[in-house]
């Protein structure tokens, strides 16, 4: 009986060691290197819901839940993907119709122009136009319309060759870029001052117009308060992503058209290495 009992006290005790040691997975622990289960479960869930709600047209519901898995599940598997998403999603925000908090409904008055207004709330006429799908310059005495308020501004990492849009201390959206060979482009803060639909490359002393194939400068120049360095489309995407320009930053043509669209004159450009 003795024998028995002792090995009945023993058994109980193994259990509660083996309870005691062995290591437990923590919903919380997301935070750390590795999401749980649960964790992953989660995340997958609120990204369905993000695609429903993006398919119902709550473009604004859709972004809030893509920042929750980017803030709560940053081990996501695919959070490289969620991210991609969401930078997409901010720019579809921005060119659509959408009221939020960086945005007025202006009644047009007697006197007002596209440009006034664009001039008044430090945006594009470009950018109204498409919030508002008008097709031409014209707009009527009495006509609302959506118009983007919040002012932009751009920060370009040379080491990683990236631009990213930004609004305050919002990251807009993130794009690869190509900057100067042999450490060419400038670092500092810049202001964007001209702004040119396929422009003319001036190529030591040589006049290279928009049509020629050997025009680098792409579709868009969105030139800087220093002379010779700005923002530009390419000839040659295949390059975006490594340094190799003459000391400008490239990009592809349809994401400068995109960047040209939003950007008015004087916004803030800031470089580092």
């Amino acid at each position: 009986m003795v024998n028995k009992r002792n090995l009945i006290i023993a058994g109980v005790v193994l259990l509660i060691v083996i309870f005691l040691f062995i290591p437990k997975n923590k919903k919380n622990s997301v935070r750390g290197n590795d999401a749980v289960p649960e964790d992953r479960i989660t995340a997958q869930e609120l990204y369905r819901q993000a695609v429903a709600q993006y398919k119902d047209g709550n473009l604004i519901q859709a972004k809030e839940t893509l920042r929750s898995i980017i803030s709560d599940y940053p081990s996501f598997e695919n959070i490289e993907s969620v991210q991609k998403e969401l930078g997409d999603l901010n720019i579809e925000i921005i060119f659509s119709n959408a009221l939020t908090e960086d945005t007025v409904m202006h009644e047009v008055v007697k006197g007002d122009t596209l440009g006034e207004l664009a001039k008044k709330y430090g945006t594009t006429v470009e950018l109204i136009k498409r919030s508002n799908n008008l097709s031409n310059n014209i707009i009527r005495i009495g006509q609302k319309l959506r118009i983007w308020t919040s002012p932009f501004n751009v920060f370009v990492d040379k080491s990683q060759n990236i631009l990213m849009l930004k609004k305050g201390e919002e990251v807009l959206k993130v794009y690869n870029v190509s900057t100067g060979s042999n450490n060419s482009t400038p670092v500092g803060n810049f202001t964007i001052t001209t702004k040119l639909i396929d422009p003319v490359w001036f190529n030591r002393g040589v006049v290279v117009p928009p049509e020629s194939p050997q025009n680098v400068l792409g579709s868009r120049w969105l030139g800087f308060d220093i002379a010779g360095y700005g923002i530009h489309g390419t000839i040659e995407p295949e390059t975006i992503g490594q340094q190799v320009t003459a000391g400008c930053i490239r990009m592809r043509n349809n994401e400068v058209e995109e960047l040209y669209a939003m950007l008015p004159r004087g916004v803030k450009v800031e470089v580092v290495d």
